[in-house]
């Protein structure tokens, strides 16, 4: 079984921890993390990833990398930020075979993975179409394509039906419940409880770490 495991992570922006002395191990499958908005859900991601560096504690992430780093986001990691950032000048095609070519992946295995993506997020007909002309669901499906389409090790997800409908909200729940990469470890950051019932785990931020200032008069 596949294994990142966080050992005592502390970060902070400025003066201020945004958690302190954190450990958690996430195996394969789909981790649920949730919480109040700025509770450290995207920062973890981010130090997973290596995007951040945590300035106390250890990340180890699966064999045969073991820490984050650039080889890693390359070859074993796929993210799908907040903010999507899908290249805006490449269309759809071009933003998975760039991120394919990188990882070392063959255009033949790039063009069936890609064809078979795009199939089950609907998004066959717009692969020539580029990001801006895009509504924000097709964008949205688009960046988990590209995350998904060199199967990798591990997959975070930051928010990634935020502010989508129901039905492609469930559009993604599927392709999560039935076409993660085997042994995957899939970590979502979300406060969307439509996503509770595919989460083989939940953590929930709120019950580990402190509640902001201006948050515990309503709590």
């Amino acid at each position: 079984m596949e294994i990142i495991e966080c050992s005592d992570l502390s970060f902070r922006y400025g003066k201020e921890f945004v958690f302190d002395s954190f450990s958690h191990s996430f195996s394969s499958g789909i981790s649920l993390v949730k919480g109040y908005s700025g509770c450290g859900k995207s920062t973890l991601l981010k130090l997973i990833a290596g995007y951040l560096h945590q300035q106390k504690g250890c990340i180890k992430v699966p064999a045969p990398w073991h820490k984050p780093s650039k080889k890693f986001q390359r070859e074993g990691l796929g993210f799908v930020f907040q903010q999507l950032n899908l290249l805006p000048l490449a269309n759809l095609v071009g933003n998975l075979n760039l991120v394919a070519s990188l990882a070392g992946i063959s255009r033949r295995q790039t063009k069936e993975r890609s064809d078979l993506l795009f199939e089950k997020l609907g998004l066959t007909e717009l692969r020539k179409k580029k990001p801006g002309s895009l509504s924000g669901g097709q964008q949205q499906r688009a960046a988990i394509a590209r995350a998904l389409v060199k199967k990798p090790k591990v997959l975070l997800l930051d928010e990634p039906t935020s502010g989508l409908d129901d039905d492609n909200t469930k559009v993604i729940k599927q392709l999560l419940e039935t076409s993660l990469p085997k042994n995957c470890i899939c970590i979502l950051s979300s406060h969307d409880h439509r996503l509770e019932e595919i989460a083989d785990e939940i953590i929930d931020f709120n019950l580990r770490l402190p509640v902001e200032r201006h948050l515990k008069e309503v709590v």
